[in-house]
């Protein structure tokens, strides 16, 4: 026979009850969800759990894998950057913004060429991406495997200044403007008028 339970002492039981870590608690978007909370309240460590947790429930979804690269790359893990924007791009390979991010990462790491490769990508199908012209630029600028990209450097760098501040960022057309002129100092290249 079963007793009637006050219904104020059931709640009273859930709310007293022991509720361990609470990865049963949220599914794969609750936690995701939870990392972009984390995320835009700067607390980098616990959203980069959060986001481990959503991708564990559901590896299929690039876009906790981008967050996740995001995180990284605030933390200066770069490494750890690089493979959750690659693994994004694994399931995703039109993401242009995945693209630019492991770029950046890519240009953070000294690894040029990769960062080329995927900046390229990016100028070719969103021309007037200025972040991806700079980044292009200070690749191409830094790349010494093979021969001087000199026009390269200087046309996506000027493309880049240009966007910039079309786009009214000054503080990234002036950083981007300082990298112009040591360019075309060191590669004899006249500034344009």
């Amino acid at each position: 026979m079963m007793k009637w339970i006050p219904a104020w002492f059931a709640v009273a039981f859930l709310l007293m009850a022991p509720h361990g870590s609470g990865a049963q608690a949220l599914d794969a978007q609750g936690w995701f969800v939870e990392g972009n909370r984390l995320l835009a309240e700067g607390q980098l460590d616990k959203a980069a759990e959060a986001y481990q947790n959503s991708i564990e429930q559901n590896p299929a979804s690039p876009v906790a894998y981008f967050n996740l690269g995001l995180v990284y790359k605030k933390l200066g893990r770069k490494e750890s950057a690089a493979k959750a924007f690659e693994k994004t791009l694994e399931l995703e390979p039109s993401n242009l913004d995945a693209r630019i991010s492991l770029g950046n990462v890519y240009n953070l790491m000294e690894r040029w060429e990769d960062a080329i490769g995927q900046l390229n990508i990016v100028i070719h199908r969103r021309q007037n991406d200025a972040e991806a012209h700079g980044n292009l630029g200070w690749a191409y600028y830094n790349f010494h495997s093979g021969p001087p990209f000199k026009l390269l450097v200087i046309a996506n760098l000027r493309k880049a200044v240009e966007l910039f501040e079309s786009q009214g960022q000054m503080e990234a057309a002036e950083a981007t403007r300082g990298v112009l002129n040591e360019a075309e100092q060191k590669f004899g290249v006249e500034p344009a008028g």
